[in-house]
């Protein structure tokens, strides 16, 4: 059957009577950004799904019998990769928007709120943010879920990543401050083999860490030890609070302890050493920016260090980090990393003959899906729409008020597109948003929860 666009409730009936590991679903005349470095842009182009994988891109594709939606008008891309974010927060959004630094934030959040919660928040506070992630194109999400105070609170954050239906990624650890059960890294063990027992799924795990012992003491800090462990689980490792002197210091030793390899992923990266860098360029490590964490909370430099990146071949993924201080969606970090390098870039070279050294719009989506892919550990699953990978991909409408006429295809999703505009997700080659809307969620019921469990957080004294 065929429907004029994306928005068709016929056509997502259609869908959804068909088994998911028998449907064949043709997306027809889109304008489809790739991502794919063979691939590339391609006008009026169509892509077949079968079951939850992308089986081929390319112009006048044959229907057989899928279900095609007529996708003239939009623009195909692979879904976001949310590289890092605490989750467990989402009801505390927009708390402190003005936060004052990393202290602030911490001994309001981590050493406060953080004590009080209980499984049910931890649950709550994760779906809210997967379910935003997905309304605004996210569709891989890393959960550096560092509130594990119970094996109950571990479970909780899976299962609603779970439930929701995200690409999802638990990075476990245990909290900085208040009582706890100690069970953490231990339980890690538990948690692979109760959840993530098959390498053919939509959840990961990762262990979560920090950088250095100044926040919350050597327990929760990297070193061999805890390296030895996720090696020995077979699951990547990424590593929080990396910025400044000490974590320099920690990063040269790592190096030297041969603890750095492209399994590993070092957050934020923010106002390192130049030798630091050298290492991590020769070690291979992933590192995750978070363009407005750094600026807006002042970590270290507040620059996020794309050109060190750069210099030294790593091409970074990008993260939310906390929604208790900044926006929830990927168009809000691209937007200011592309801001952010262009005015250090033509700043530098103001005054001499020297030109400026511009990333591009290309660059930057570039590190919200493939690059984000990689530093998950999921280059091979997700990040493009290449043959093979899995169906994540979103439709946005390329002739809506704020896009139209559509001239640079790349240009309009990256400056000129928001969460509106994106009319479907498919995530493993489910719709899970459709028309504009997240599917299968009572928000309603959804808005009762979230109040209620901010009630709670911020009724309860600290422990």
């Amino acid at each position: 059957m065929t429907v004029n666009d994306t928005t068709s409730a016929v056509v997502l009936e259609e869908l959804r009577r068909r088994p998911a590991d028998q449907r064949r679903t043709l997306f027809t005349g889109a304008t489809i950004v790739t991502m794919d470095p063979d691939l590339g842009v391609i006008d009026r182009g169509d892509l077949l799904v079968e079951g939850d994988t992308i089986t081929a891109v390319g112009p006048d594709l044959s229907a057989g019998d899928a279900v095609v939606v007529n996708a003239t008008g939009t623009i195909l891309t692979p879904g976001f990769v949310d590289t890092h974010r605490h989750a467990w927060e989402a009801q505390l959004r927009r708390i402190m928007p003005d936060v004052d630094d990393l202290g602030g934030y911490v001994m309001a959040t981590l050493a406060g709120y953080a004590t009080v919660y209980r499984p049910e928040d931890m649950y709550i506070g994760t779906r809210l943010a997967a379910l935003t992630a997905i309304d605004s194109g996210i569709t891989t999400m890393l959960d550096f879920s560092h509130n594990s105070r119970t094996r109950e609170h571990s479970d909780a954050a899976i299962e609603a990543l779970r439930d929701t239906g995200i690409r999802g990624v638990h990075a476990s650890m245990g909290p900085h401050f208040g009582d706890w059960d100690r069970q953490w890294p231990g339980d890690l063990t538990r948690l692979k083999d109760r959840y993530f027992s098959s390498d053919d799924q939509l959840l990961t795990l990762r262990l979560a860490i920090l950088a250095t012992d100044e926040i919350a003491g050597p327990a929760l800090a990297y070193g061999p030890e805890l390296a030895r462990m996720a090696k020995d689980l077979g699951i990547g490792v990424s590593v929080d609070a990396v910025f400044g002197t000490s974590s320099s210091q920690a990063v040269l030793r790592w190096a030297k302890d041969g603890i750095l390899s492209p399994d590993v992923t070092l957050i934020h990266s923010t106002g390192l050493t130049t030798e630091a860098w050298k290492a991590m360029g020769e070690t291979g490590v992933t590192v995750a920016l978070a363009p407005t964490s750094d600026a807006q909370i002042g970590l270290e430099t507040a620059i996020p260090a794309i050109d060190e990146a750069l210099s030294v071949g790593i091409r970074p993924g990008l993260s939310i980090d906390v929604e208790v201080a900044l926006a929830s969606d990927m168009f809000t970090q691209m937007r200011a990393l592309h801001a952010i390098q262009r005015m250090r870039a033509v700043n530098a070279a103001y005054g001499t003959d020297q030109q400026p050294a511009r990333i591009t719009a290309r660059d930057v989506l570039d590190f919200a899906t493939l690059q984000g892919a990689r530093t998950n550990g999921l280059a091979g699953v997700t990040g493009s729409l290449t043959p093979g990978k899995k169906a994540d991909l979103l439709v946005i409408q390329a002739e809506d008020l704020n896009n139209m006429p559509l001239n640079d295809p790349i240009g309009t999703v990256v400056l000129g597109s928001d969460a509106r505009n994106i009319s479907a997700v498919l995530i493993n080659g489910e719709p899970r948003k459709w028309d504009g809307q997240v599917l299968d969620v009572d928000v309603t019921a959804l808005r009762s929860e979230v109040h209620a469990s901010r009630e709670y957080v911020l009724n309860t004294p600290a422990a």
